[in-house]
Protein backbone atom coordinates (compact mmCIF):
# COMPACT_ATOMS: atom_id res chain seq x y z
CA UNK A 1 0.00 0.00 0.00
CA UNK A 2 1.34 3.58 -1.17
CA UNK A 3 2.76 6.30 1.68
CA UNK A 4 2.39 9.50 -0.31
CA UNK A 5 5.14 11.33 0.41
CA UNK A 6 4.40 15.51 0.33
CA UNK A 7 6.76 15.71 -2.46
CA UNK A 8 5.00 12.69 -4.56
CA UNK A 9 1.28 13.38 -3.89
CA UNK A 10 -0.83 15.26 -6.40
CA UNK A 11 -2.49 17.64 -4.14
CA UNK A 12 -2.34 17.86 -0.51
CA UNK A 13 -5.41 19.86 1.01
CA UNK A 14 -9.11 20.14 -0.18
CA UNK A 15 -8.70 23.61 -2.20
CA UNK A 16 -8.21 23.26 -5.55
CA UNK A 17 -6.84 25.91 -8.39
CA UNK A 18 -6.22 24.99 -12.16
CA UNK A 19 -2.24 24.04 -12.39
CA UNK A 20 -3.67 21.28 -9.82
CA UNK A 21 -6.66 20.33 -11.65
CA UNK A 22 -4.51 19.97 -14.94
CA UNK A 23 -1.85 17.77 -13.27
CA UNK A 24 -4.19 15.51 -12.15
CA UNK A 25 -5.78 15.20 -15.04
CA UNK A 26 -2.99 14.51 -16.49
CA UNK A 27 -1.84 11.64 -13.71
CA UNK A 28 -5.42 10.17 -14.09
CA UNK A 29 -5.10 9.87 -17.78
CA UNK A 30 -1.56 8.22 -18.11
CA UNK A 31 -3.09 5.69 -16.59
CA UNK A 32 -6.33 5.37 -17.88
CA UNK A 33 -5.11 5.33 -21.31
CA UNK A 34 -1.84 3.42 -20.86
CA UNK A 35 -2.96 0.83 -17.72
CA UNK A 36 -6.73 0.34 -18.72
CA UNK A 37 -6.29 0.70 -22.15
CA UNK A 38 -9.48 3.34 -22.61
CA UNK A 39 -9.91 5.29 -25.52
CA UNK A 40 -11.71 8.45 -25.38
CA UNK A 41 -12.71 11.63 -26.75
CA UNK A 42 -10.63 14.87 -26.28
CA UNK A 43 -11.90 16.07 -22.93
CA UNK A 44 -13.37 19.09 -21.85
CA UNK A 45 -13.62 20.43 -18.04
CA UNK A 46 -16.39 23.33 -17.06
CA UNK A 47 -16.06 24.60 -13.67
CA UNK A 48 -19.59 25.59 -12.28
CA UNK A 49 -21.99 26.51 -9.53
CA UNK A 50 -24.18 24.10 -7.35
CA UNK A 51 -26.86 26.71 -8.90
CA UNK A 52 -25.99 26.41 -12.32
CA UNK A 53 -25.46 22.71 -12.03
CA UNK A 54 -29.18 22.85 -10.89
CA UNK A 55 -29.86 24.17 -14.01
CA UNK A 56 -28.01 22.17 -16.21
CA UNK A 57 -29.96 18.94 -14.50
CA UNK A 58 -33.29 20.00 -15.15
CA UNK A 59 -32.88 20.51 -18.05
CA UNK A 60 -32.22 16.60 -19.07
CA UNK A 61 -28.13 17.70 -18.49
CA UNK A 62 -27.49 19.70 -21.77
CA UNK A 63 -26.22 22.44 -21.21
CA UNK A 64 -27.29 24.39 -24.68
CA UNK A 65 -31.07 23.44 -23.58
CA UNK A 66 -34.07 25.64 -24.92
CA UNK A 67 -36.57 27.05 -22.06
CA UNK A 68 -39.72 24.87 -21.24
CA UNK A 69 -41.70 25.11 -18.01
CA UNK A 70 -41.38 21.47 -17.14
CA UNK A 71 -37.57 22.31 -16.70
CA UNK A 72 -38.40 25.03 -13.85
CA UNK A 73 -40.27 22.37 -12.19
CA UNK A 74 -37.50 19.85 -12.29
CA UNK A 75 -35.23 22.80 -10.83
CA UNK A 76 -37.51 23.40 -7.68
CA UNK A 77 -37.49 19.65 -6.85
CA UNK A 78 -33.87 19.11 -7.70
CA UNK A 79 -33.12 22.44 -5.53
CA UNK A 80 -35.15 21.67 -2.92
CA UNK A 81 -33.62 18.60 -1.82
CA UNK A 82 -30.39 20.05 -2.19
CA UNK A 83 -30.89 22.88 0.12
CA UNK A 84 -32.11 20.34 2.59
CA UNK A 85 -28.70 17.99 2.22
CA UNK A 86 -31.36 15.19 1.00
CA UNK A 87 -29.17 15.31 -2.37
CA UNK A 88 -25.24 15.02 -2.56
CA UNK A 89 -25.81 17.19 -5.68
CA UNK A 90 -24.80 14.73 -8.98
CA UNK A 91 -20.74 15.49 -8.53
CA UNK A 92 -20.68 15.34 -12.30
CA UNK A 93 -22.57 15.67 -15.28
CA UNK A 94 -20.94 14.65 -18.80
CA UNK A 95 -22.38 15.16 -22.09
CA UNK A 96 -22.07 12.47 -24.85
CA UNK A 97 -20.62 15.14 -27.61
CA UNK A 98 -17.03 15.59 -28.60
CA UNK A 99 -15.57 16.85 -27.18
CA UNK A 100 -17.16 15.08 -24.11
CA UNK A 101 -17.77 18.02 -21.86
CA UNK A 102 -17.67 17.23 -18.09
CA UNK A 103 -18.78 19.91 -15.43
CA UNK A 104 -16.93 19.83 -12.12
CA UNK A 105 -18.60 22.20 -9.25
CA UNK A 106 -16.68 24.82 -7.58
CA UNK A 107 -18.12 23.69 -4.46
CA UNK A 108 -16.02 20.38 -5.12
CA UNK A 109 -12.81 19.22 -2.78
CA UNK A 110 -10.17 18.48 -4.98
CA UNK A 111 -10.51 14.79 -4.01
CA UNK A 112 -13.80 15.12 -5.86
CA UNK A 113 -12.76 17.01 -8.70
CA UNK A 114 -10.32 14.02 -9.44
CA UNK A 115 -12.95 11.21 -8.73
CA UNK A 116 -15.26 13.38 -11.21
CA UNK A 117 -12.71 13.76 -14.09
CA UNK A 118 -11.82 9.58 -13.14
CA UNK A 119 -15.55 8.73 -13.64
CA UNK A 120 -16.94 11.08 -16.25
CA UNK A 121 -14.11 12.67 -18.07
CA UNK A 122 -12.30 8.79 -18.51
CA UNK A 123 -15.45 6.09 -17.36
CA UNK A 124 -18.29 7.80 -18.88
CA UNK A 125 -16.21 9.48 -21.85
CA UNK A 126 -14.94 6.12 -22.76
CA UNK A 127 -18.24 4.19 -22.90
CA UNK A 128 -19.53 6.97 -24.87
CA UNK A 129 -17.04 7.05 -27.90
CA UNK A 130 -17.00 2.93 -27.75
CA UNK A 131 -20.63 1.28 -26.82
CA UNK A 132 -22.10 -0.09 -30.16
CA UNK A 133 -25.67 2.07 -28.95
CA UNK A 134 -23.99 5.07 -29.14
CA UNK A 135 -21.97 4.42 -31.99
CA UNK A 136 -25.03 3.80 -33.82
CA UNK A 137 -27.70 5.90 -32.75
CA UNK A 138 -25.97 8.95 -31.75
CA UNK A 139 -23.81 11.66 -33.34
CA UNK A 140 -21.47 12.78 -30.65
CA UNK A 141 -19.85 15.48 -33.19
CA UNK A 142 -22.93 17.47 -34.13
CA UNK A 143 -25.17 16.91 -30.94
CA UNK A 144 -23.78 20.65 -29.67
CA UNK A 145 -24.01 22.74 -32.73
CA UNK A 146 -27.48 20.99 -33.39
CA UNK A 147 -28.50 22.33 -29.37
CA UNK A 148 -27.34 25.68 -30.05
CA UNK A 149 -29.38 25.43 -33.55
CA UNK A 150 -32.52 24.24 -31.46
CA UNK A 151 -32.25 26.60 -28.50
CA UNK A 152 -32.12 29.98 -31.01
CA UNK A 153 -35.14 28.36 -33.25
CA UNK A 154 -37.32 28.07 -30.57
CA UNK A 155 -36.42 31.55 -28.95
CA UNK A 156 -36.71 32.97 -32.60
CA UNK A 157 -40.86 30.88 -32.78
CA UNK A 158 -41.22 32.60 -28.83
CA UNK A 159 -40.61 35.99 -30.37
CA UNK A 160 -42.83 35.68 -33.74
CA UNK A 161 -45.79 33.44 -32.58
CA UNK A 162 -45.75 33.80 -29.23
CA UNK A 163 -44.88 31.80 -26.12
CA UNK A 164 -48.26 30.12 -25.36
CA UNK A 165 -48.07 28.81 -28.59
CA UNK A 166 -44.71 27.53 -28.63
CA UNK A 167 -45.23 26.09 -25.18
CA UNK A 168 -48.46 24.80 -26.38
CA UNK A 169 -46.46 22.03 -28.83
CA UNK A 170 -43.76 21.68 -26.69
CA UNK A 171 -46.10 19.76 -23.90
CA UNK A 172 -47.41 17.45 -26.36
CA UNK A 173 -44.54 16.89 -28.26
CA UNK A 174 -42.83 16.14 -24.69
CA UNK A 175 -46.03 13.88 -23.68
CA UNK A 176 -45.01 11.98 -26.66
CA UNK A 177 -41.34 12.29 -26.37
CA UNK A 178 -41.03 7.74 -25.43
CA UNK A 179 -42.87 7.15 -28.31
CA UNK A 180 -40.80 9.50 -30.77
CA UNK A 181 -37.82 6.89 -31.31
CA UNK A 182 -36.73 4.65 -33.87
CA UNK A 183 -35.82 1.61 -32.21
CA UNK A 184 -34.88 -0.59 -34.82
CA UNK A 185 -34.38 1.09 -38.10
CA UNK A 186 -31.10 3.84 -37.96
CA UNK A 187 -32.59 7.52 -37.60
CA UNK A 188 -30.87 9.49 -40.29
CA UNK A 189 -27.38 11.08 -39.01
CA UNK A 190 -27.68 14.60 -37.94
CA UNK A 191 -27.70 17.45 -40.84
CA UNK A 192 -24.44 20.44 -41.26
CA UNK A 193 -25.97 23.50 -40.57
CA UNK A 194 -25.81 24.52 -44.66
CA UNK A 195 -28.45 21.58 -45.05
CA UNK A 196 -30.43 23.12 -41.88
CA UNK A 197 -30.67 26.37 -43.99
CA UNK A 198 -31.75 24.62 -46.97
CA UNK A 199 -34.10 22.35 -45.33
CA UNK A 200 -35.53 25.88 -43.69
CA UNK A 201 -36.14 27.32 -46.49
CA UNK A 202 -37.77 24.18 -48.51
CA UNK A 203 -39.96 24.33 -45.43
CA UNK A 204 -41.63 27.62 -46.30
CA UNK A 205 -41.93 26.81 -49.63
CA UNK A 206 -43.74 23.79 -48.66
CA UNK A 207 -45.94 26.06 -46.50
CA UNK A 208 -47.44 27.91 -49.45
CA UNK A 209 -47.79 24.63 -51.69
CA UNK A 210 -49.07 21.92 -49.22
CA UNK A 211 -52.35 22.48 -48.92
CA UNK A 212 -53.26 23.05 -52.50
CA UNK A 213 -51.52 19.31 -53.23
CA UNK A 214 -54.80 17.99 -51.41
CA UNK A 215 -57.12 19.71 -53.27
CA UNK A 216 -56.36 18.50 -56.62
CA UNK A 217 -56.12 14.61 -55.58
CA UNK A 218 -59.70 13.08 -56.74
CA UNK A 219 -61.85 12.50 -54.03
CA UNK A 220 -62.15 8.79 -52.97
CA UNK A 221 -65.82 8.15 -53.68
CA UNK A 222 -68.38 6.15 -52.01
CA UNK A 223 -67.18 3.21 -52.90
CA UNK A 224 -68.26 0.16 -51.16
CA UNK A 225 -66.56 -2.85 -52.85
CA UNK A 226 -64.47 -4.48 -50.12
CA UNK A 227 -61.97 -6.14 -51.93
CA UNK A 228 -61.35 -2.40 -53.67
CA UNK A 229 -61.52 -1.25 -49.84
CA UNK A 230 -59.03 -3.75 -48.54
CA UNK A 231 -56.74 -2.81 -51.51
CA UNK A 232 -57.01 0.77 -51.14
CA UNK A 233 -55.92 -0.18 -47.24
CA UNK A 234 -53.07 -1.92 -48.55
CA UNK A 235 -51.63 0.89 -50.93
CA UNK A 236 -52.42 3.75 -48.17
CA UNK A 237 -50.28 2.14 -45.51
CA UNK A 238 -47.38 0.88 -48.74
CA UNK A 239 -47.25 4.66 -49.76
CA UNK A 240 -47.42 6.22 -45.59
CA UNK A 241 -44.99 3.33 -44.15
CA UNK A 242 -47.19 1.89 -42.15
CA UNK A 243 -47.33 0.57 -39.49
CA UNK A 244 -44.58 2.85 -38.49
CA UNK A 245 -43.23 2.83 -34.55
CA UNK A 246 -42.53 6.51 -34.13
CA UNK A 247 -45.34 8.54 -33.70
CA UNK A 248 -43.53 12.47 -33.42
CA UNK A 249 -42.09 11.26 -36.73
CA UNK A 250 -45.13 10.39 -38.35
CA UNK A 251 -46.67 13.71 -36.79
CA UNK A 252 -43.95 15.70 -38.33
CA UNK A 253 -44.77 14.47 -41.79
CA UNK A 254 -47.98 13.57 -42.00
CA UNK A 255 -50.01 15.89 -39.94
CA UNK A 256 -51.94 18.52 -42.19
CA UNK A 257 -52.91 21.02 -39.52
CA UNK A 258 -49.15 21.93 -38.34
CA UNK A 259 -47.23 24.61 -39.64
CA UNK A 260 -43.82 24.56 -40.82
CA UNK A 261 -41.98 25.64 -37.37
CA UNK A 262 -44.56 23.61 -35.52
CA UNK A 263 -42.84 20.54 -37.54
CA UNK A 264 -39.32 21.58 -36.73
CA UNK A 265 -39.89 21.87 -33.02
CA UNK A 266 -41.39 18.52 -33.25
CA UNK A 267 -38.36 17.35 -35.08
CA UNK A 268 -36.02 18.77 -32.43
CA UNK A 269 -37.74 17.34 -29.51
CA UNK A 270 -37.80 14.08 -31.71
CA UNK A 271 -33.57 14.56 -32.26
CA UNK A 272 -33.35 14.97 -28.56
CA UNK A 273 -35.26 11.89 -27.39
CA UNK A 274 -33.41 9.38 -29.82
CA UNK A 275 -30.13 11.40 -28.53
CA UNK A 276 -30.79 9.97 -25.10
CA UNK A 277 -32.48 6.63 -25.98
CA UNK A 278 -29.21 4.47 -26.18
CA UNK A 279 -28.65 5.85 -22.05
CA UNK A 280 -31.70 4.56 -21.14
CA UNK A 281 -30.41 1.18 -22.65
CA UNK A 282 -27.26 1.43 -20.64
CA UNK A 283 -28.22 2.58 -17.26
CA UNK A 284 -26.28 -0.13 -15.31
CA UNK A 285 -23.40 -0.97 -17.71
CA UNK A 286 -22.48 3.07 -18.42
CA UNK A 287 -22.51 3.83 -14.45
CA UNK A 288 -20.62 0.84 -13.59
CA UNK A 289 -18.15 1.11 -16.22
CA UNK A 290 -17.87 5.10 -14.92
CA UNK A 291 -17.87 3.58 -11.40
CA UNK A 292 -15.09 0.73 -11.95
CA UNK A 293 -13.01 2.99 -13.95
CA UNK A 294 -12.62 5.89 -11.29
CA UNK A 295 -12.27 3.24 -8.53
CA UNK A 296 -9.75 1.20 -10.07
CA UNK A 297 -8.32 4.66 -11.25
CA UNK A 298 -8.14 6.28 -7.45
CA UNK A 299 -6.43 3.11 -5.79
CA UNK A 300 -3.76 2.97 -8.44
CA UNK A 301 -3.02 6.50 -7.57
CA UNK A 302 -2.87 6.17 -3.95
CA UNK A 303 -1.01 2.94 -4.91
CA UNK A 304 1.89 5.20 -6.57
CA UNK A 305 1.83 7.22 -3.38
CA UNK A 306 0.06 10.33 -5.37
CA UNK A 307 -2.86 10.31 -3.12
CA UNK A 308 -3.10 10.78 0.69
CA UNK A 309 -4.44 8.80 2.93
CA UNK A 310 -7.02 11.78 3.83
CA UNK A 311 -8.31 12.11 0.33
CA UNK A 312 -8.37 8.16 -0.18
CA UNK A 313 -10.69 7.80 2.98
CA UNK A 314 -12.81 10.80 1.65
CA UNK A 315 -12.79 9.19 -2.17
CA UNK A 316 -13.75 5.90 -0.69
CA UNK A 317 -17.00 7.36 1.33
CA UNK A 318 -18.36 9.02 -1.80
CA UNK A 319 -17.74 6.20 -3.64
CA UNK A 320 -19.39 3.99 -0.58
CA UNK A 321 -22.51 6.47 -1.04
CA UNK A 322 -22.54 5.59 -4.79
CA UNK A 323 -22.68 2.06 -4.77
CA UNK A 324 -24.94 1.49 -1.41
CA UNK A 325 -27.57 -1.09 -2.24
CA UNK A 326 -30.16 -0.18 0.57
CA UNK A 327 -32.38 -4.04 1.13
CA UNK A 328 -35.85 -4.09 0.45
CA UNK A 329 -37.13 -4.13 3.43
CA UNK A 330 -34.99 -0.87 3.84
CA UNK A 331 -37.72 2.68 3.47
CA UNK A 332 -34.92 3.79 1.51
CA UNK A 333 -35.23 1.06 -1.18
CA UNK A 334 -36.04 2.59 -4.70
CA UNK A 335 -35.19 -0.66 -6.78
CA UNK A 336 -31.49 -2.10 -7.54
CA UNK A 337 -29.45 0.10 -7.70
CA UNK A 338 -27.61 0.81 -11.28
CA UNK A 339 -24.34 2.13 -10.27
CA UNK A 340 -24.36 -0.93 -7.54
CA UNK A 341 -25.15 -3.61 -9.88
CA UNK A 342 -22.74 -2.58 -12.48
CA UNK A 343 -19.88 -2.22 -10.29
CA UNK A 344 -20.15 -5.39 -8.42
CA UNK A 345 -20.68 -7.04 -12.28
CA UNK A 346 -17.73 -5.47 -13.07
CA UNK A 347 -15.20 -6.33 -10.14
CA UNK A 348 -16.68 -9.49 -10.64
CA UNK A 349 -15.33 -10.48 -14.07
CA UNK A 350 -12.03 -9.37 -12.45
CA UNK A 351 -12.56 -11.36 -9.92
CA UNK A 352 -13.52 -14.28 -12.28
CA UNK A 353 -10.88 -13.43 -14.34
CA UNK A 354 -7.82 -13.52 -11.85
CA UNK A 355 -8.88 -15.69 -9.21
CA UNK A 356 -12.14 -17.87 -10.08
CA UNK A 357 -13.73 -20.74 -7.80
CA UNK A 358 -14.51 -23.96 -9.34
CA UNK A 359 -18.40 -22.97 -9.91
CA UNK A 360 -17.07 -19.80 -11.91
CA UNK A 361 -15.17 -22.09 -13.90
CA UNK A 362 -18.19 -24.26 -15.07
CA UNK A 363 -20.69 -20.58 -15.34
CA UNK A 364 -17.71 -18.70 -17.58
CA UNK A 365 -15.19 -21.09 -18.90
CA UNK A 366 -14.06 -18.59 -21.33
CA UNK A 367 -12.65 -16.03 -19.40
CA UNK A 368 -12.10 -17.96 -15.75
CA UNK A 369 -8.22 -17.78 -14.94
CA UNK A 370 -7.36 -16.28 -17.73
CA UNK A 371 -5.80 -12.85 -16.36
CA UNK A 372 -7.55 -10.95 -19.13
CA UNK A 373 -9.86 -8.60 -17.35
CA UNK A 374 -9.14 -5.57 -19.13
CA UNK A 375 -9.95 -6.89 -22.87
CA UNK A 376 -13.11 -8.67 -21.08
CA UNK A 377 -14.52 -5.53 -19.65
CA UNK A 378 -13.55 -3.36 -23.06
CA UNK A 379 -15.36 -5.90 -25.03
CA UNK A 380 -18.51 -5.80 -23.23
CA UNK A 381 -18.39 -2.25 -22.46
CA UNK A 382 -18.15 -2.32 -26.58
CA UNK A 383 -20.57 -4.70 -27.36
CA UNK A 384 -23.52 -4.72 -24.74
CA UNK A 385 -26.57 -3.14 -23.67
CA UNK A 386 -27.31 -3.80 -20.03
CA UNK A 387 -30.28 -6.46 -20.85
CA UNK A 388 -27.81 -8.77 -22.88
CA UNK A 389 -24.57 -7.30 -20.16
CA UNK A 390 -26.73 -8.99 -17.46
CA UNK A 391 -27.45 -11.79 -19.38
CA UNK A 392 -24.15 -13.03 -19.95
CA UNK A 393 -22.55 -12.04 -17.07
CA UNK A 394 -24.23 -12.37 -14.13
CA UNK A 395 -22.75 -14.90 -12.04
CA UNK A 396 -24.44 -17.14 -9.04
CA UNK A 397 -21.66 -15.39 -6.83
CA UNK A 398 -23.44 -12.35 -7.35
CA UNK A 399 -27.09 -13.03 -7.20
CA UNK A 400 -26.48 -14.70 -3.75
CA UNK A 401 -24.45 -11.48 -2.77
CA UNK A 402 -27.52 -9.38 -3.69
CA UNK A 403 -29.83 -12.16 -2.32
CA UNK A 404 -31.58 -11.89 -5.02
CA UNK A 405 -34.67 -14.01 -5.67
CA UNK A 406 -37.38 -14.35 -7.93
CA UNK A 407 -41.34 -14.07 -6.94
CA UNK A 408 -44.17 -14.64 -9.51
CA UNK A 409 -47.10 -12.15 -9.06
CA UNK A 410 -49.94 -13.39 -11.10
CA UNK A 411 -52.89 -10.94 -10.96
CA UNK A 412 -55.59 -13.76 -10.35
CA UNK A 413 -53.91 -15.30 -7.73
CA UNK A 414 -54.30 -14.13 -4.30
CA UNK A 415 -50.13 -14.88 -3.64
CA UNK A 416 -47.08 -14.63 -4.39
CA UNK A 417 -45.08 -17.39 -5.32
CA UNK A 418 -41.11 -17.36 -4.76
CA UNK A 419 -40.60 -19.40 -8.05
CA UNK A 420 -36.81 -18.97 -8.56
CA UNK A 421 -34.20 -20.14 -5.29
CA UNK A 422 -30.22 -20.15 -5.33
CA UNK A 423 -29.96 -23.67 -7.49
CA UNK A 424 -28.56 -24.03 -11.26
CA UNK A 425 -31.93 -24.05 -12.49
CA UNK A 426 -32.54 -20.96 -10.27
CA UNK A 427 -29.83 -18.90 -11.15
CA UNK A 428 -30.23 -19.45 -14.84
CA UNK A 429 -34.00 -18.28 -14.14
CA UNK A 430 -33.10 -15.28 -12.08
CA UNK A 431 -30.81 -14.08 -14.42
CA UNK A 432 -33.03 -14.12 -17.52
CA UNK A 433 -36.08 -12.26 -15.24
CA UNK A 434 -33.56 -9.63 -14.24
CA UNK A 435 -31.94 -8.69 -17.90
CA UNK A 436 -35.83 -8.49 -19.00
CA UNK A 437 -36.45 -6.21 -16.85
CA UNK A 438 -33.91 -4.04 -17.99
CA UNK A 439 -35.45 -4.19 -21.81
CA UNK A 440 -36.77 -1.58 -22.92
CA UNK A 441 -38.63 -3.39 -25.36
CA UNK A 442 -40.73 -5.15 -22.75
CA UNK A 443 -41.04 -2.48 -20.29
CA UNK A 444 -42.27 0.28 -22.57
CA UNK A 445 -45.66 0.07 -24.77
CA UNK A 446 -45.38 -0.75 -28.37
CA UNK A 447 -47.82 1.55 -29.87
CA UNK A 448 -47.89 1.89 -33.82
CA UNK A 449 -49.66 4.33 -36.38
CA UNK A 450 -51.72 1.73 -37.80
CA UNK A 451 -54.03 3.24 -40.31
CA UNK A 452 -55.34 7.06 -41.34
CA UNK A 453 -57.69 7.93 -44.62
CA UNK A 454 -55.92 11.22 -45.40
CA UNK A 455 -58.32 11.59 -47.82
CA UNK A 456 -61.68 10.40 -46.24
CA UNK A 457 -61.87 11.63 -42.26
CA UNK A 458 -58.54 11.58 -41.55
CA UNK A 459 -58.93 9.67 -38.44
CA UNK A 460 -55.77 8.31 -36.99
CA UNK A 461 -55.99 4.87 -35.96
CA UNK A 462 -52.80 4.01 -33.03
CA UNK A 463 -52.60 0.15 -32.06
CA UNK A 464 -50.85 -0.43 -28.72
CA UNK A 465 -49.72 -4.29 -29.11
CA UNK A 466 -50.35 -5.53 -25.25
CA UNK A 467 -47.65 -7.43 -23.64
CA UNK A 468 -48.46 -10.16 -20.47
CA UNK A 469 -51.58 -8.31 -20.53
CA UNK A 470 -50.28 -5.20 -19.28
CA UNK A 471 -52.77 -2.38 -20.50
CA UNK A 472 -52.22 1.55 -20.23
CA UNK A 473 -52.75 3.39 -17.00
CA UNK A 474 -56.52 5.06 -18.14
CA UNK A 475 -55.06 8.54 -17.15
CA UNK A 476 -52.37 9.07 -18.53
CA UNK A 477 -53.42 6.81 -21.57
CA UNK A 478 -55.80 9.71 -22.42
CA UNK A 479 -54.41 12.86 -21.80
CA UNK A 480 -51.40 11.38 -24.43
CA UNK A 481 -54.28 10.95 -26.58
CA UNK A 482 -55.19 14.47 -26.41
CA UNK A 483 -51.83 15.18 -26.85
CA UNK A 484 -51.85 13.39 -30.26
CA UNK A 485 -54.82 14.88 -31.37
CA UNK A 486 -53.50 18.54 -30.88
CA UNK A 487 -50.55 17.43 -33.05
CA UNK A 488 -53.11 15.71 -35.79
CA UNK A 489 -55.56 17.97 -35.87
CA UNK A 490 -58.66 15.03 -36.25
CA UNK A 491 -60.12 12.18 -34.52
CA UNK A 492 -57.69 9.84 -32.63
CA UNK A 493 -58.25 6.15 -31.51
CA UNK A 494 -56.48 3.84 -30.09
CA UNK A 495 -57.08 0.28 -29.79
CA UNK A 496 -54.96 -2.41 -27.24
CA UNK A 497 -54.57 -5.96 -29.34
CA UNK A 498 -52.93 -8.77 -27.85
CA UNK A 499 -50.09 -9.31 -29.08
CA UNK A 500 -50.24 -13.16 -28.44
CA UNK A 501 -54.03 -13.75 -29.82
CA UNK A 502 -54.18 -10.36 -31.73
CA UNK A 503 -57.48 -10.15 -29.64
CA UNK A 504 -58.83 -6.83 -29.41
CA UNK A 505 -59.14 -5.88 -25.65
CA UNK A 506 -60.05 -2.06 -25.54
CA UNK A 507 -60.70 0.61 -27.93
CA UNK A 508 -61.13 4.35 -27.19
CA UNK A 509 -61.30 7.41 -28.80
CA UNK A 510 -60.48 11.28 -28.23
CA UNK A 511 -64.48 11.64 -29.64
CA UNK A 512 -65.54 9.65 -26.08
CA UNK A 513 -62.86 11.68 -24.39
CA UNK A 514 -63.94 15.19 -23.03
CA UNK A 515 -61.45 18.07 -23.19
Amino acid sequence: MGMGTASNLLFQSSDWNFETLAHTYDAIEEIALGDLGLDVYPNQLEIISSEQMLDAYSSVGMPLMYQHWSFGKRFVFEDHLYRRGRRGLAYELVINSNPCITYLMEENTMAMQALVTAHAAFGHNHFFKNNYLFRQWTDATAILSYMDFAKKYIAKCEERHGTPAVEAILDSAHALMEQGVFRYRRPPRLSSEKERERMRERLEYEEQTYSDLWRTLPPSGENNDPTQLEKELAERKKSLNLPEENLLYFLEKTSLILEPWQREILRIVRVIAQYFYPQRQTKVMNEGCATFVHYTLMNKLFDQGKISEGAMLEILQSHTNVVFQPGFDDPRFPGINPYALGFAMMQDIERICVAPTAEDRDWFPDIAGTGNWRETLLDAWANHRDESFILQFLSPALIRKFRLFLLTDEADDNFCEVASIHNERGYEALRGALARSYDIGVNQPDIQVMDVDLLGDRHLRLQHNVKDGVLLEENSRDSTLRHVRHLWGYEVSLAGVDAETGETLYECSTEELSD
